[in-house]
């Protein structure tokens, strides 16, 4: 539980939002030095989403995503914009949005919002969005943020629309990193809050062909 390794909530996010800061706005800022796993992660995120925009019953439509912890773009470019009509983005980080205008390009003119928030406070619009994909940010959140994140993004869906979290997983508990002012939980604590804000998991998938010494790497679809 975050409770157990987070001593002073204020100075977590307060911590958090310092550390962005600083951090260029690039890919490899965004991806705290490994830059050039980026396609890896992107492919292997396209295959797992479209499964669910597959024809169907229960078929998730392609009309608006949401892409939380968005930095300057990457996962909204390359994975989000060629599925989705329109994208919002949101990032607690107000350099990171700015960037990304210019780092987008033309398609970026199917951005509709950028919301510069920290998750904690952001309440996705009721009713709105097909896909809400949440990538290496869950860890910015305490336990009990993410619970009640999760159940605002819960209310943002549209009819057989989805949540997504991609992120590191611990082997055993949860790990605090001083550096950024995050934490790593394992799969059992991450499921455990999923199911706490009234989520049903219908898809979990490690990440494959990404450097050994870095977090084992999971996906999670619900709704």
């Amino acid at each position: 539980m975050t409770s157990e390794v987070v001593e002073n909530e204020f100075e977590f996010y307060s911590k958090a939002e310092k550390y962005w800061k600083d951090v260029p706005a690039t890919v490899d800022g965004m991806l705290g030095g490994y830059g050039h796993i980026s396609s890896i992660d992107i492919n292997s995120s396209r295959k797992f989403l479209q499964r669910f925009l597959r024809d169907g019953p229960n078929r998730t439509g392609t009309t608006r995503a949401l892409d939380c912890g968005a930095g300057i773009g990457r996962i909204t470019k390359r994975l989000l914009l060629p599925l989705f009509k329109t994208v919002d983005m949101v990032d607690v980080t107000e350099d990171f949005l700015t960037k990304a205008k210019s780092y987008l390009g033309e398609e970026g003119r199917r951005v509709r919002n950028y919301f510069c928030c920290g998750l904690q406070d952001f309440s996705p619009e009721p009713n709105t969005y097909d896909v809400i994909w949440i990538q290496w940010v869950i860890g910015h959140l305490t336990d009990n943020h993410l619970s009640d994140f999760l159940k605002r993004c819960r209310a943002g869906l549209r009819p057989n629309g989805i949540v997504v979290i991609k992120d590191n997983m611990a082997q055993e508990g949860v790990i605090m990193d001083d550096v950024d002012s995050s934490v790593c939980r394992d799969l059992d604590v991450v499921r455990k809050i999923i199911r706490r804000a009234g989520l049903h998991l219908l898809a979990e998938e490690r990440q494959e062909n990404f450097p050994d010494e870095i977090y084992h790497v999971y996906t999670f679809a619900m709704r």
